[in-house]
């Protein structure tokens, strides 16, 4: 196996132990000091989107900065658009990434959801150029085939990277409204101040299968576990005026500490709010999920 092979394979198996640890969204810390390979630092990220390490003669990864110049897109395939680095379709990194489109050498790439933190996603593949539009054309692949001799791609793969590749369009929604939400209520629960990052998570105040349920943070509640439960069957409510309300029956209920402590005394308490006015609960949505609350009260 060629060295080229070698280190994108140990990058990936790399990557792979990180994601099981931390989750598909990583801290940019993380990926800078990158990994050991035969006494050699191999990092992931540098300040240029397209990266390649001193020791690979070819690209390594690809990455959207949260608040970078770049505008990736995806095209009308759910294909994504990635941006050259500057306008000169032959400045070097550009044409490291053409070498890898024709060889058929499989990516890193990293998205940025919010500023230090990245959706991972491997491998990816460089499968269309556009100079006009200073564009390369990219899809991802199953990280289980990776490891495969390079052979050239059949139609059947081609529906394969498209699958998976509108699969990876779902998750940037998906954890960029997570890590957007949690970073605005300052990693704790809008209920009951925990702080634990592992047990929080991000709740659509207008579900997200609704037409009005956008992902923007407005529409979201930092919330553990326990309350997001509680909050998604309607045992807790929030007025618009960001009071805490308790479903009648379960105020009325002797159980414990935990619905004493975790249900009952949040009644009437007020939301912990983010330090942004921009990114409070809009109070239309809460007025819209208050009405679904008292509905089944």
């Amino acid at each position: 196996m060629d060295l080229d092979k070698q280190i994108r394979l140990a990058a990936f198996n790399w990557l792979k132990k990180q994601v099981e640890k931390y989750g598909d969204v990583l801290n940019r810390d993380m990926l800078a000091q990158g990994f050991e390979f035969k006494g050699t630092r191999i990092p992931l990220v540098s300040p240029q989107g397209i990266f390649k390490p001193k020791i690979l003669d070819l690209p390594l990864t690809i990455t959207t900065s949260p608040k970078g110049p770049y505008e990736d897109s995806f095209d009308e395939h759910d294909f994504l658009l990635y941006k050259y680095r500057g306008t000169d379709p032959m400045h070097r990194d550009n044409v490291g990434l053409r070498k890898c489109m024709q060889k058929e050498v499989p990516l890193i790439y990293f998205h940025g959801i919010i500023p230090g933190k990245y959706l991972v996603v491997w491998p990816v593949y460089i499968i269309g150029d556009d100079p006009d539009s200073l564009t390369f054309r990219v899809a991802a692949d199953n990280q289980y085939d990776v490891d495969q001799e390079i052979s050239r791609v059949g139609e059947t793969d081609k529906y394969r990277r498209a699958y998976i590749t509108a699969s990876v369009r779902q998750r940037l929604h998906q954890r960029g409204f997570r890590e957007r939400v949690i970073a605005a209520y300052q990693s704790q629960c809008a209920f009951c101040h925990l702080k634990h990052v592992e047990l929080l998570d991000a709740a659509h105040i207008i579900p997200d299968q609704e037409e009005e349920g956008i992902p923007s943070v407005n529409n979201g509640l930092a919330l553990c576990k326990i309350h997001h439960a509680a909050f998604d069957k309607h045992i807790l409510g929030v007025t618009p005026d960001y009071e805490i309300k308790v479903k009648d029956e379960v105020l009325r209920e002797e159980d414990g500490p935990m619905l004493l402590h975790g249900i009952q005394e949040l009644q009437d308490k007020k939301l912990i709010l983010p330090r942004s006015k921009k990114a409070w609960p809009n109070q239309e949505f809460l007025e819209w999920r208050y009405q679904e609350f008292k509905d089944k009260i």
